[in-house]
């Protein structure tokens, strides 16, 4: 990583530059990332230190988490909100060093962004204490499924027992299945995968329309770039713990939509008139 001031004077260059979108192929980080791949019809960086020691973890009747909300009016899978408000929504996969972790945590908050993170239910069982570090610094906390593997080509009972195991974590952690589901290894779910998230009480799927490309550890300078060459109001971003370049970019990221007069809120205050 790039030393302070010369990390945030390369990033700034890195925002003044032309050409600014997604650069290079996803196909390199499957296992690590969500990619965009959408079904027919029918090793991580460097841990960097926490900016403040790690909360213990609460009893989970203290404080319950919100659970699934029905949105009228949209879709079974929501892949961005309105584009007529100058909101976004930063979502996060839930996995990798809790130091990672809750280094991003830190650098939202100090942002004032408050942001979604879609936890993989092996990671929960590692760290049960992140669900409540994630609550408890205001943003929201949802299933990203059990192992992370590749859902959208799994038989049925697999797959619903993928997005159950992952919503029994939740719920014995939080109180709650979580607010959102975000299918594994894939941008978009097949119906299947819908129709069983709507049995396991998410009424609807999490996507995004805005790919960072974090996992595949493109420097801070690219997820930047990444993100701020296609965002735009009611903008979906996909995100990941767990890299050392997503820690980096949160700073600087965050004062671009500032100055873009973009506020990072949760996915649920995202869809909230």
């Amino acid at each position: 990583m790039l030393t302070h001031p010369g990390r945030r004077a390369a990033l700034r260059a890195a925002l003044r530059a032309t050409g600014l979108g997604v650069a290079g192929a996803a196909a390199a980080g499957l296992t690590a990332g969500c990619g965009p791949g959408r079904p027919p019809a029918g090793p991580s960086s460097r841990p960097s230190p926490p900016s403040g020691p790690a909360r213990p973890a609460r009893p989970a009747q203290a404080a319950p988490a919100a659970a699934p909300r029905r949105f009228a009016g949209q879709p079974v899978e929501i892949g961005h909100g309105p584009r007529d408000r100058a909101r976004v929504a930063l979502t996060f996969h839930g996995n990798g060093d809790p130091a990672l972790a809750r280094a991003v945590l830190a650098a939202a908050e100090k942002g004032g962004a408050r942001v979604t993170v879609l936890a993989i239910g092996a990671w929960l069982d590692a760290h049960p204490d992140m669900a409540r570090r994630i609550l408890d610094g205001g943003h929201e906390l949802g299933n990203h499924t059990q192992r992370h593997l590749a859902i959208n080509g799994m038989a049925e009972p697999e797959a619903y027992a993928e997005i159950t195991g992952c919503a029994q974590r939740l719920k014995r952690l939080t109180g709650s299945i979580g607010t959102w589901f975000r299918p594994s290894q894939t941008q978009y779910a097949t119906p299947l995968v819908q129709k069983l998230a709507r049995r396991a009480g998410y009424p609807h799927v999490l996507s995004y329309d805005v790919d960072s490309l974090d996992f595949t550890s493109p420097g801070a300078a690219a997820v930047i770039r990444n993100v701020t060459g296609t965002i735009r109001p009611g903008s979906v971003v996909s995100l990941h713990f767990g890299y050392a370049d997503t820690v980096d970019a949160m700073p600087p990221l965050l004062e671009e939509l500032a100055r873009r007069k973009l506020r990072a809120v949760t996915t649920t205050e995202l869809l909230t008139p």
